[in-house]
């Protein structure tokens, strides 16, 4: 099976709490972590592909040294079942890729890793999905959807994009929601998707 995710911004203290941005009720960085690796390995198996759009973790801001931090990312990931495919973010360090590509376990005949510093296009359900941790504007193109993150609780308005964010408002498309922090399927992202498309022409007038 393949999956998608975004943002989950392990070990950011700053997005604790209730906002507008980015609301995480949780009270520490551990518990907001646990159960995102618990929705995590609840649905993926160890031979699963894992798509991560972007913003693995945030665990700079004390100022620990970077091989350190990279370090302590590794180890929480490893927890982490099946292979993941790793599309840079804006909070991810060229340095963490570096020392997880040094650090790339083999599962079966693959190894955990792979990256990508822009995205990558896969196929699914005769559409092309374009990975990609920025919302691209992909203009008239019918059969491709642009999957991404970084904009955490808001949503573009267009019917080619979808955020797929823990935080993403178009997870309320589906129900029941899934639990925070849980990789969507291919399935349940064309079901968002067509969901979204609907309420969009429906604002447009076009429906």
């Amino acid at each position: 099976m393949e999956y998608v995710i975004s943002d989950t911004h392990f070990f950011h203290e700053q997005l604790l709490g209730v906002d507008q941005f980015a609301p995480r009720p949780y009270q520490t960085v551990e518990e907001m972590d646990k159960v995102m690796v618990e929705a995590w390995n609840a649905r993926v198996k160890e031979n699963d592909t894992v798509y991560h759009l972007g913003d693995i973790a945030v665990n700079y801001q004390n100022h620990q040294p970077e091989r350190v931090a990279n370090e302590q990312i590794a180890t929480l990931l490893s927890q982490l079942n099946g292979h993941l495919v790793l599309i840079k973010g804006n909070h991810d360090r060229r340095s963490l890729f570096k020392y997880l590509a040094t650090h790339n376990p083999i599962l079966g005949k693959r190894a955990k890793y792979e990256f990508h510093d822009i995205g990558k296009l896969i196929k699914y359900d005769h559409h092309q999905l374009y990975l990609t941790h920025y919302p691209m504007m992909m203009g008239i193109a019918p059969k491709i959807i642009n999957l991404h993150g970084h904009i955490h609780h808001y949503m573009v308005p267009t019917t080619t994009n979808l955020n797929v964010g823990v935080d993403a408002p178009e997870l309320d498309y589906l129900t029941p929601r899934p639990p925070f922090g849980t990789p969507l399927s291919l399935p349940e992202v064309m079901e968002m998707m067509a969901k979204k498309v609907a309420v969009v022409n429906q604002s447009n007038g076009m429906v």
